[in-house]
Parts: C-alpha cells; sequence; structure tokens
C-alpha cells in the first residue's frame, strides 16, 4: 500500500484516479521513445487540458480545475509515477513556475490573455530567469529592458529555460532599473516578437523529453501592456513563487524516489542469484527498509510544509528543508536501485536507469543545495 500526504482525502484520491488514467493510456505505452526522441507532441497540451489536469490549482474563472497546493501536488505525483516520464511531466507542468506571477500581480486582461490559453492547452508557457552570466544570482541579472515609448527594448540572453523551444510567451525576468534587486521587472515576451530567438536546444544528462532552450533577446520590442505589475518590483514577483515551486520539486523527488523504490521491489521478487530471489536475501531486504524508511520521511516533511504553506503560514526556510531531504532522498534511492537491478540498472532499456539520471537535477533547479542550506542558515540563525 503506497502512503499518501497526510493531508489528502476523497477528493484528492478521485483525483489521483483520473490522473493515472490519463498517464496510463497518454504517456506510459510512449515514455520510452519520447525520452529518446528527447520530446513529446504538443497535442498532449491539450489532451491534459481535456483531462481536466492541466489546470489544477488554478483559478476557474480563468480556465482552471481550481484546487489548490495539495491537489497540485497529488496530481503531479500520480502522472510521473503512472507515466514512467520525468521529462514529459517537467515539460507538461513548466505553466507551474510561468503562470503564478501573471495571476498574483498582473492585469486582468494579462490573465485572460495569457493564463486562460495556457490552462485550454492552446499555448505552452515557460520562465526565463536564469543566465549565461549566473545561475542562482536572481538579483546580479544583466538582460535589459529601456522604455522607449509604449514598449520596452529588451536585450540579452537567458539559459536553461524549460519549455523553451516551443513556447509561445516567457514569463522573463529583465533588468529595467538600477543593480541588486531593486531594479528587477517581469515582462511577458511572445514568440512571435521580432528580436527574441530561440538560440538552441541543449543537450541535458536528464529530462531528455522536456525542452531546454537557450534564447536570445536582440533588440526585442516588447508592448509596455505586458510588464508585470509595477516596473522594478518584480525580484518580489519571483520569491513569491520560490516556495510553492520548492515544494512541487520536493513531490517530484518523492515520486521518483516512490517509483525507483517499487521497480526495485518487483525486480528484487523475480529475479534470481544462487538459488533464491534477490529479495530473500537480507542486504537486499535492508536496502529496501532503508529506501522506504527515506521515502516516508522526505515525504512527511513535503506534506507538513506543504499544509502549512496552505494555511498561510511563512515557510521559506522549511521550503528550503523539504527540497533539500526530498532531494537527498530521490538520488540515495534512485541509486540504490541502480545497484539493486545490477547490470540491467546501467542499461537505457531500464527505467531506473532513467530516474537515475533525472534525480541529478533536482539539487541544482529551483535553486541550489547550497542556496537552499543558506536560506535555512539564515533563518535558524547559527
Amino acid at each position: 500500500m503506497r502512503a499518501r500526504y497526510y493531508f489528502e482525502g476523497e477528493e484528492h484520491e478521485e483525483l489521483r484516479t483520473q490522473a493515472r488514467r490519463f498517464a496510463t493510456a497518454q504517456i506510459a505505452p510512449n515514455a520510452t521513445s519520447w525520452e529518446e526522441a528527447e520530446e513529446f507532441p504538443r497535442s498532449l497540451y491539450p489532451a491534459l487540458a481535456n483531462a481536466g489536469l492541466m489546470g489544477v490549482g488554478y483559478p476557474e474563472e480563468f480556465g482552471g480545475c481550481g484546487g489548490d497546493l495539495g491537489h497540485t501536488l497529488a496530481a503531479a505525483e500520480e502522472i510521473l509515477l503512472a507515466g514512467h516520464s520525468v521529462g514529459t511531466i517537467v515539460g507538461l507542468s513548466s505553466h507551474a513556475i510561468a503562470l503564478p506571477p501573471i495571476l498574483a500581480r498582473g492585469s486582468e486582461e494579462q490573465k485572460r490573455r495569457f493564463v486562460s490559453p495556457v490552462m485550454s492547452g492552446e499555448k505552452i508557457s515557460a520562465l526565463g530567469i536564469t543566465e549565461p552570466s549566473g545561475g542562482s544570482d536572481v538579483a546580479a541579472l544583466q538582460t535589459k529592458a529601456v522604455r522607449d515609448g509604449d514598449h520596452y527594448v529588451v536585450s540579452g540572453a537567458k539559459t536553461f529555460i524549460t519549455s523553451g523551444t516551443r513556447a509561445d510567451f516567457v514569463t522573463t525576468a529583465v533588468r529595467t532599473g538600477g543593480p541588486g534587486h531593486g531594479g528587477i521587472s517581469l515582462l511577458i515576451i511572445e514568440k512571435d516578437t521580432p528580436g527574441f530567438f530561440v538560440s538552441k536546444k541543449l543537450k541535458k544528462t536528464g529530462w531528455w523529453a522536456s525542452d531546454t532552450a537557450e534564447l536570445r533577446f536582440d533588440n526585442c520590442r516588447v508592448p509596455a501592456e505586458n510588464l508585470i505589475g509595477p516596473e522594478n518590483s518584480g525580484f518580489f514577483a519571483i520569491v513569491s513563487n520560490f516556495v510553492h515551486e520548492r515544494l512541487y520539486l520536493a513531490a517530484q523527488c518523492v515520486a521518483i524516489a516512490q517509483l525507483a523504490y517499487q521497480e526495485s521491489v518487483a525486480y528484487a521478487r523475480n529475479r534470481s542469484a544462487f538459488g533464491k530471489t534477490l529479495s530473500r536475501f537480507q542486504v537486499t531486504r535492508h536496502k529496501l527498509s532503508d529506501m522506504a524508511t527515506k521515502i516516508a520521511a522526505a515525504r512527511a516533511l513535503t506534506g507538513e510544509v506543504a499544509m502549512r504553506a496552505m494555511a498561510g503560514e511563512a515557510v521559506i526556510a522549511q521550503a528550503a528543508m523539504a527540497k533539500n531531504a526530498a532531494t537527498d532522498a530521490c538520488s540515495w534511492v534512485a541509486d540504490q536501485a541502480v545497484q539493486i537491478h545490477g547490470g540491467y540498472g546501467y542499461m537505457r532499456e531500464s527505467i531506473v536507469e532513467r530516474l537515475y539520471r533525472d534525480a541529478r537535477l533536482y539539487a541544482i533547479g529551483g535553486g541550489t543545495r547550497e542556496i537552499m542550506n543558506e536560506i535555512i542558515s539564515k533563518t535558524e540563525a547559527f
């Protein structure tokens, strides 16, 4: 019996069933081929929307399905577990980091223009913050946006942008003021804007089915009406979304670890060595016990912090703790899963080989492990 987050109820279970059916039918049969092709079909976005899953956690007035962070985590976990493709769920959910600033600080017109089409699967959104010149230091970004009448002229570059090669618009962090976090704004830059280029599609260690891009802005003229909130207020819009993003990543880590564990249990029960199945060796049973324990601990912390966040508590440090704990558990469990599978675990035909590669990114994305520790240390006042 697989554990659930302790805040879940009948509504969450129904949502999980809905997500599991979709992923089993639409993703799992194609997971390997999409990973090898390094992309999944764009038609999967409207299919997800038609299944009532794209808009989980988003307001109904803009095409969402309602619900809260808990519903989002439950649906995402089930899609990953049943779909067997981390890259696909990552690509399908890039709106989870691109849309919140628009919903929180954008105008009603911006919400209608940009949020609603994503909810229907018509458009794809991405978030553009990281730059080639720097990673986690958001306050040091260099992409400039200079006001020119009714437009901003944007020049600069972004990298490691999830869904960047085919996003219809990018919620982009730009510098409209002086140095530091006080000079940062957010602009919605649409794909067909002159001067907006996808420089290249990036090759990654994992997350193969999810496209990742480097973008360039060459005197790109963006309508001033695409500014999200007041000028020079972008940094706080970015930071305010970090808690939910990091909890979402932590939940993905729990799901990856759970899937690696399930694959390992099944393999240990069926694989024989020296006249008995691997599950009959104490060393294997203890390894599986440690895997289950680490997953349970990461799930409990992630669930507690998510529940507190939904209650309106300030959980910046706790979200960082949950992300680190889940990242550690995910990487360790995936590594042990490969070990249990032996040579088969090192083959590309194995799910655990893919999960092992996919797990590595989580200690980097959404703020590195070191940045998480810095956040924790400042809050705990060591």
